[in-house]
């Protein structure tokens, strides 16, 4: 049986691992878009860990909630990043400095 402490532990790897990816990684949008959605993940395992933990359903809920956001944030921000390449043919986030609507 895996503890609360182990799960917390697992959390806080994957948000360490997603906060220096984010840090580490100034060029590249999709790096970026792979980063947040791994802080959603460790989002959703801790909220089932503590749902688990209290033997309460509303963690479970929260982490639908949470997944249709990744959800629409994974196809909203492809979207844009494939139009940022059609339009300007990179995807380096420095050379992205000004969007004009």
């Amino acid at each position: 049986m895996i503890s609360l402490y182990e799960y917390l532990i697992i959390t806080a790897i994957l948000l360490s691992i997603s906060l220096l990816g984010l840090v580490i990684n100034r060029k590249n949008v999709i790096v970026s878009l792979m980063c947040i959605e791994l802080m959603l993940l460790a989002a959703n395992t801790n909220f089932l860990a503590f749902s688990h933990y209290l033997q309460n359903l509303a963690g479970n809920a929260f982490v639908f909630f949470v997944l249709t956001v990744a959800a629409a944030e994974a196809a909203i921000g492809l979207a844009i990043v494939v139009m940022l390449h059609r339009q300007r043919k990179t995807i380096d986030i420095s050379q992205l400095t000004a969007l004009k609507g």
